[in-house]
């Protein structure tokens, strides 16, 4: 397991990424800072991840400050809040199928104020 560090204009959050390759892929690629795109209680980015594949199941229905990597076009995803397909629980839900690669380890409630075409930065934490 890797620690990152995600930091958007509103704050800076802890988290932890899970050993799989994708994961050591996106950790071995940091710093890096780039604009978001935000769907409800979701943002998401291309990252590249040096070839490396997905492991594990594909899910569309994820927990609050679950980060998975979405495979077909190569973007990180975190899941702050309830998406615009979320059902009456709350939890967050992806359109397309992702794969779960780590979480938030702080509260993450603020990101809905991160800004769409904003910048985030993720960076190694120690």
């Amino acid at each position: 397991m890797s620690n990152i560090r995600i930091r958007t204009r509103n704050g800076e959050y802890l988290a932890e990424l899970d050993g799989s390759d994708i994961s050591n892929a996106v950790w071995l690629s940091l710093p890096f800072t780039t604009a978001i795109n935000m769907f409800g209680g979701q943002i998401y980015f291309e990252m590249p991840a040096g070839g490396a594949e997905p492991e594990g199941s594909r899910v569309t229905k994820l927990e609050v400050g679950d980060i998975a990597y979405w495979p077909k076009v190569g973007a990180l995803c975190i899941f702050f809040g309830p998406t615009p397909l979320s059902g009456d629980d709350g939890h967050p839900v992806s359109k397309y199928s992702v794969v779960k690669i780590g979480r938030i380890l702080d509260d993450c409630s603020s990101m809905d104020s991160a800004g769409d075409r904003q910048r985030i930065t993720l960076e190694r934490a120690f």
